[in-house]
């Protein structure tokens, strides 16, 4: 029998709200969304879509290192963008941390984000 374990670590942006930064159950991680927060500082970051994707990636790049997964092993993503203005700049980012066998993914624009940030990214991923 599986236990759920739950994921946290000082390196990626505290949950701002009642959830985990991840979860572990069955050898699978679920991360929690990420917003381009600098975990240093705990402020969002300011710069162009591409800066904030990259830290949004690193961020969750952390959370899945503390879980015992890496950016190789992510099976899905979901990216949540403000406006699609930004989808080709994003995927560019993108594509540079996922440029072989990347994983599954959506992505939608939706109304407003957490902090009314530009960018929020999620993912699946096996330990």
């Amino acid at each position: 029998m599986s236990e759920k374990r739950i994921i946290a670590t000082n390196n990626a942006p505290q949950a701002i709200g009642p959830y985990s930064q991840a979860v572990v159950y069955n050898g699978v991680v679920y991360c929690s969304g990420q917003i381009p927060i600098d975990p240093e500082t705990g402020e969002l970051l300011e710069g162009s879509i591409q800066d904030k994707t990259h830290r949004v990636i690193k961020n969750l790049e952390a959370v899945l290192e503390e879980a015992g997964s890496s950016l190789t092993k992510v099976i899905k993503c979901s990216i949540f963008l403000a406006s699609m203005d930004d989808f080709a700049a994003v995927n560019e980012v993108y594509g540079t941390y996922f440029s072989t066998e990347p994983p599954a993914r959506e992505t939608v624009a939706v109304k407003t984000l957490p902090k009314s940030c530009d960018i929020e990214i999620s993912c699946i991923a096996h330990i």
